[in-house]
C-alpha cells in the first residue's frame, strides 16, 4: 500500500514537471472554404479549375483551349469560352495531354466545336457565372443557355445539366477531342446508356481510355459522325419540355468498358447529385485537414490551403475498383494496392513527395509499390509517366531518391531487394549521357545535351542509392555510388566559379552565366550552379568557403533579372537571378543556413512567400508542375524545408502562419507556433524543440513524426540564433573522395599552324599525367605544343588515386583557308567560334550537342578563302532540320565562287529545300554544288532563312522565328 501510493506521487511529481504542449491549433471554418482552384489558371500557372478528388483518376473540369503551352490543362482563365467538359486533365504540366472524353450540353444539332470561327457547340460564359471549390464546379453557358454543375468520386463523375425553359436539349460526345485519335467507338446499350473507347496519341503515345455514360432521361434521338462505321461523335436529343435537370453518370478505365461502368457503378450507383458532391466535399475536408493552420490573414490561408489541395491532384489513381490496371507493357494486371500514374519526378522529388511522407505514409508505399510494378512491367523505373507511357520528359532518374527518401524514413512496405536493384538498374543504362558520365565523372557537351544539368542531377540521384545501399548494408554498392555522387565537381569550372559545360575537355565558351542555352535544363548557370543538395559543404569549400558561398548567394538574390540566350517560358518568378518559377532553385535561400547566415534565408523566403504565392488566377509563378509549387509553399510556411531529400533533415526558414498541426496518419500531431507572428517580424529570436532551446538550424525527420512542437520567437531585426558552427546544418560527403579528370584550360582543338596546350586539375594538388597519340605518359609540368593531328590523352593522380582518363582528338586545318562570317551566329549555339564551319569537326542528328552554328531569323553568309586560287570538284554544306526545336532547313542555298572577295561572277545553281512541309523526324540535309574542277579562290554561301515559322507550328502564336542550324562548308 505504502510503495503504491509513493509511486502514484512520484508518477503525479513527474507529470507535473513535465512541459505540457500547446494546444493545437484549430480551424474557425471549413478548410475547403479557403480553397481558390482558380489559382494557377491564368499566367503560366497551368492548372485546372473542375472537380476532382484527392489523387483521384478523374478531373472533370471545363475545357476552353485546344492547344497551345498555356492551354496544358485545357482551361486558362483569359478565355470567355467553353467547349464543354472532358473527364481528365492534368495539373500544372508543360506539355499538353488529356482532355478525354467531351460532353458539352447545347441547344441544336452541331458537330463543330467552334474552332474554326464558325458557330460551335460550345458557349461564351462570364467568371461572374462560374463558381469552383474542392470537388465542384458551376458554369453558366450563356450562348446554349444552360447551366453546368459538375462532382466526382475516384473514378467517375456527375453532369448536372440545367437547360432552360423551352431550349431544345442536346448533349455532344466528342471523342475527337484535342489529342490525335488512333482507335475509337461508341454504341448505345440502352435508352440511357452508352460506351465506347477513345485511344489517343499526345504526350503520351498510347493512352487508352474506356468509357460508360448514364443519362438520367431516355435519349429521344441520336445524331452520329463516323469514320466509316465507326462513330466518332454524337448528338443525343432529349425531350425539352422536360424542365427537370439532366444528369449524367461518367465512369472511366484505362482498362475496358465493363471496368468503366463498374467504376460508376461502384462509386456513384444511385447517388444524387448534392449526395456525390457532399461525399467529395467531405474527402476534401478530411483530406486538408492533415494540416490545421491559424493566421490572422485570411489572404495567406487562401494560399496555404489551395497549395495543399494543388499538392494532392496528382500522382493519379490508374486502376479500377476490382484492382485492375494498365501497366507500363499496356497490359492489363491486377494489383491489391493502389496504382498511379502522372509522376512529374524532375519536380515532384524536390518537395512534394517529400511532404507526402509527412502526411501521406501509406500511399507513399503505394507509390513505391506502383514505381517497382512500373519496372517490372516495362524495363525501368519511369522519369514521367503518363497513362502507361514513358514520355521520355525531363532529365535524371528521380523515382530513385522518392524510393530512398521513403525507406530512409522508415517507410519500407514494399520489396526492398527489388527497390534497390530498380534504383541501380536505373543508374547504369547507356542513354541520355550515362555512358559519358559512367567513364569519364561528366556528361560531355559534345555526347549529350543538357550535359551540365544532367551530371549534377545524376550525382545527386546516385547520392541517394548511396544512403539506401549503406542503410542495407550492401558495401560495394555503398562505396560505387557515394563515388559517384562526386561528379557535381567535374563540370565546376574554378575560374569562373560556376558550373559549366565541357566541350571536348574544354570549358564551353564565351560563358556568360545569364545564358540560357543546352548545357542547363530550362535554365542557366546561375539556377544550376547551386545544385549540389547532396554535398553542401563540399560546394561551398569548392567555391572558396563560406564567405564566397554566401556572397555567390548573395549575387544570384541581387543580380540583374534579365537572361540572355534561348527564350525559356519556365524562367518566372524572378528574384535577381533566383528563378522561383521553375524547380532547381528551390532549395536556394535556404543555404544561407549552412554558412550561418539564416537571417538571409529568413528573409528571401518569406519575401518569396508572401509576393509570389497570391489569391488569384496567376498567383503561382510558374508551372504548378503537379504540386511541386505548391508543396515548397506548405513546407516553408511550416517553418522548414527538405534541401536534401533522403537525409532525413529539414532546414529552418521562417514560419509564415501564426500557427500549424500536422496531424499524422499515427494519430501523433507536430505543432508549429510563431510568437510574436507579424509580417514585421520575419527574424527567427529563438527556437525551441518540446519545450528545450533548439540549438541548430535544423529539424529531424523522426521529431516531426514521434510528435511534439516547435516554437519560433521572432523579431523585427536579425536575431544570433543558428549563426555559430554547432548550429550550422550538414550536408557532406567525407568517405571515398574521389580525383577530378584534368581539363584544357588553354589551347584549340582545331587549330592551323600549332597550338600551346594547358592542363589544369580542380585540385591544385593533384599530379597530371598526359600522353599523345599512344606515347608514354608524362607528367604534365608546363604548356606543350600541338602542331600535327594528335589524341591527347589525360588524367590525375593525388595520393596514389587516379581519375578517369580523358581522350581528346586534335584537328589540324589547312592553315591558308580561313572564313569571314556576314551574318551573326548566337552565341549559345557557336560550335567552337568564328572557324567552326571550316574545323572538319561535323554535328549529329541532336543540335544540342554544341556542333551546330545557329542562326534565327536571319541569312547564313559566309565566305570561305582558300588562300590562292584552286581548282574545286565540289562543295557541299550541311544543315539540320529539327522543326519541333523551330530549326528548319534553309528555303534556298546559293553558293558563288570567284577569284575577288568583292566581286563574284560564277553564280552556281541553287540548292532549294522544301523547308515549310512538316516533318516531324530530324535529320541532316546537304546542300551540293559540283564546279567540275572549276578554279576560285573564294567561296560565297548564301542560305535563306525560313522566317516566320509555319501556320502549323505550335509556334506561329507566338511569332516565332525559324533557325538555321549549319555545320562545315566541305570544298574538295
Amino acid at each position: 500500500m505504502y510503495r503504491s501510493l509513493l509511486g502514484y506521487f512520484l508518477l503525479a511529481f513527474i507529470i507535473g514537471c513535465t512541459p505540457q504542449g500547446p494546444e493545437p491549433a484549430k480551424q474557425e471554418q471549413k478548410l475547403t472554404s479557403y480553397v481558390n482552384p482558380f489559382i494557377g489558371t491564368g499566367g503560366h500557372g497551368h492548372t485546372y479549375p473542375g472537380a476532382t478528388l484527392p489523387f483521384g483518376m478523374m478531373q472533370l473540369s471545363p475545357d476552353t483551349r485546344l492547344d497551345g503551352w498555356d492551354g496544358c490543362s485545357g482551361y486558362h482563365y483569359s478565355d470567355d469560352y467553353i467547349y464543354g467538359f472532358s473527364h481528365t486533365h492534368l495539373s500544372g504540366t508543360g506539355v499538353s495531354d488529356y482532355g478525354d472524353l467531351l460532353l458539352s450540353p447545347t441547344n441544336s444539332l452541331n458537330f463543330n466545336n467552334g474552332a474554326n470561327g464558325l458557330a460551335g457547340y460550345g458557349s461564351k460564359f462570364s467568371h461572374e457565372n462560374e463558381i469552383a471549390s474542392p470537388g465542384f464546379y458551376q458554369v453558366r453557358l450563356d450562348d446554349t443557355k444552360v447551366t453546368v454543375s459538375l462532382t466526382t468520386s475516384e473514378r467517375a463523375g456527375m453532369h448536372k445539366y440545367e437547360f432552360d425553359k423551352d431550349v431544345r436539349q442536346f448533349i455532344v460526345i466528342d471523342l475527337d477531342h484535342r489529342d490525335k485519335l488512333l482507335e475509337f467507338d461508341m454504341e448505345q446499350i440502352s435508352t440511357t446508356e452508352f460506351s465506347g473507347y477513345r485511344f489517343s496519341e499526345a504526350w503520351a503515345t498510347d493512352q487508352r481510355l474506356f468509357f460508360y455514360i448514364k443519362f438520367s432521361k431516355p435519349v429521344k434521338q441520336s445524331t452520329y459522325l463516323r469514320n466509316g462505321l465507326k462513330k466518332r461523335k454524337a448528338a443525343l436529343e432529349f425531350d425539352k419540355n422536360d424542365e427537370e435537370p439532366l444528369y449524367v453518370t461518367v465512369g472511366i478505365s484505362a482498362v475496358d468498358e465493363e471496368g468503366a461502368k463498374a467504376n460508376a457503378e461502384a462509386e456513384v450507383g444511385e447517388l444524387t447529385f448534392d449526395q456525390l458532391r457532399a461525399r467529395a466535399e467531405a474527402k476534401w475536408e478530411a483530406q486538408l485537414q492533415k494540416i490545421v493552420v491559424e493566421n490572422q490573414d485570411e489572404e495567406a490561408l487562401f494560399n496555404f490551403y489551395t497549395s495543399l489541395y494543388h499538392s494532392m491532384l496528382a500522382p493519379n489513381l490508374y486502376q479500377d475498383v476490382d484492382g485492375r490496371y494498365r501497366g507500363m507493357d499496356l497490359e492489363v494486371h491486377q494489383a491489391d494496392f493502389n496504382y498511379y500514374t502522372v509522376f512529374s519526378l524532375w519536380d515532384t522529388y524536390r518537395a512534394a513527395h517529400p511532404l507526402y511522407t509527412i502526411i501521406e505514409q501509406e500511399r507513399t508505399n503505394d507509390f513505391v509499390k506502383t514505381m517497382l510494378a512500373k519496372y517490372q512491367e516495362g524495363g525501368i523505373i519511369p522519369i514521367w509517366d503518363l497513362s502507361a507511357n514513358y514520355t521520355g520528359c525531363m532529365i535524371g532518374y528521380h523515382g530513385v531518391p522518392v524510393i530512398a527518401d521513403a525507406y530512409m524514413k522508415g517507410l519500407r512496405d514494399y520489396d526492398t531487394d527489388l527497390a534497390l536493384e530498380a534504383m541501380k538498374h536505373s543508374a547504369t543504362r547507356d542513354h541520355l549521357g550515362l555512358e559519358g558520365y559512367k567513364e569519364f565523372g561528366y556528361v560531355p557537351m559534345e555526347q549529350e545535351s543538357e550535359s551540365v544539368s544532367k551530371t549534377l542531377e545524376y550525382a545527386y540521384d546516385d547520392w541517394t542509392i548511396a544512403q539506401m545501399a549503406k542503410a542495407m548494408g550492401k558495401k560495394n554498392d555503398y562505396n560505387y555510388y557515394i563515388r559517384r555522387a562526386q561528379n557535381y565537381k567535374n563540370v565546376f569550372n574554378p575560374e569562373t566559379g560556376f558550373m559549366q559545360g565541357r566541350f571536348r575537355n574544354q570549358w564551353f565558351t564565351p560563358f556568360d552565366p545569364y545564358e540560357v542555352n543546352f548545357n542547363y535544363t530550362e535554365a542557366n548557370a546561375w539556377q544550376y550552379s547551386l545544385y549540389v543538395p547532396q554535398d553542401i559543404n563540399g560546394l561551398i569549400q569548392l567555391m572558396g568557403g563560406p564567405e564566397a558561398f554566401e556572397d555567390h548567394l548573395d549575387q544570384l538574390f541581387t543580380a540583374k533579372t534579365e537572361t540572355s540566350g534561348r527564350d525559356q517560358a519556365d524562367i518566372t518568378g524572378l528574384i535577381g537571378q533566383y528563378a522561383h518559377g521553375n524547380e532547381p532553385s528551390h532549395h536556394m535561400a535556404y543555404l544561407y543556413n549552412f554558412v550561418g547566415k539564416p537571417e538571409k534565408t529568413q528573409k528571401y523566403v518569406q519575401e518569396i512567400g508572401t509576393t509570389l504565392y497570391t489569391n488569384t488566377p496567376d498567383g503561382i509563378s510558374g508551372n504548378e508542375d503537379c504540386g511541386q509549387m505548391s508543396a515548397w509553399y506548405v513546407f516553408s510556411a511550416l517553418g522548414f524545408y527538405p534541401v536534401t531529400p533522403a537525409s532525413n533533415q529539414y532546414i529552418i526558414g521562417t514560419p509564415l502562419m501564426e500557427k500549424a498541426t500536422i496531424n499524422l496518419e499515427s494519430s501523433k500531431s507536430f505543432t508549429v507556433i510563431a510568437n510574436n507572428f507579424s509580417k514585421d517580424n520575419p527574424y527567427i529570436q529563438a527556437v525551441r524543440l518540446n519545450g528545450k532551446p533548439l540549438d541548430r538550424s535544423y529539424l529531424w525527420h523522426e521529431e516531426l513524426t514521434d510528435g511534439g512542437w516547435i516554437e519560433f520567437d521572432m523579431g523585427p531585426q536579425p536575431g544570433t540564433w543558428g549563426t555559430t558552427p554547432q548550429e550550422l546544418p550538414i550536408a557532406k560527403i567525407d568517405d571515398q573522395l574521389v580525383v577530378t579528370p584534368p581539363f584544357i584550360s588553354a589551347g584549340d582543338i582545331a587549330f592551323k599552324n600549332q597550338t600551346e596546350v594547358s592542363l589544369q586539375n580542380i585540385n591544385d594538388e593533384a599530379v597530371i599525367f598526359y600522353r599523345l597519340n599512344e606515347a608514354d605518359f608524362a607528367e604534365y609540368t608546363t604548356p606543350f605544343t600541338v602542331s600535327e593531328d594528335a589524341v591527347l590523352e589525360t588524367y590525375a593522380n593525388l595520393n596514389g588515386q587516379e581519375s578517369p582518363v580523358l581522350r581528346t582528338p586534335f584537328y589540324k586545318v589547312d592553315p591558308s583557308r580561313s572564313i569571314k562570317l556576314e551574318s551573326e551566329f548566337a552565341n549559345q549555339y557557336n560550335a567552337g567560334g568564328n572557324d567552326a564551319l571550316i574545323d572538319g569537326i561535323r554535328g549529329s542528328e541532336d543540335f544540342r550537342t554544341g556542333a551546330w552554328q545557329g542562326y534565327q531569323d536571319q541569312d547564313v553568309i559566309a565566305i570561305v578563302d582558300l588562300g590562292s586560287v584552286k581548282a574545286i570538284d565540289s562543295i557541299k554544306v550541311g544543315f539540320l532540320q529539327d522543326q519541333g526545336s523551330w530549326i528548319f532547313l534553309p528555303t534556298e542555298v546559293e553558293c558563288y565562287v570567284s577569284d575577288n572577295p568583292n566581286s563574284f561572277n560564277k553564280n552556281l545553281p541553287p540548292v532549294k529545300f522544301d523547308s515549310a512541309t512538316r516533318n516531324d523526324e530530324s535529320e541532316i540535309a546537304s546542300a551540293a554544288f559540283s564546279m567540275n574542277g572549276y578554279s576560285a579562290r573564294y567561296v560565297k554561301i548564301v542560305a535563306k532563312n525560313l522566317g516566320d515559322l509555319p501556320e502549323w507550328h505550335l509556334g506561329a502564336p507566338y511569332q516565332g522565328k525559324a533557325w538555321i542550324f549549319v555545320d562545315e562548308i566541305a570544298i574538295d
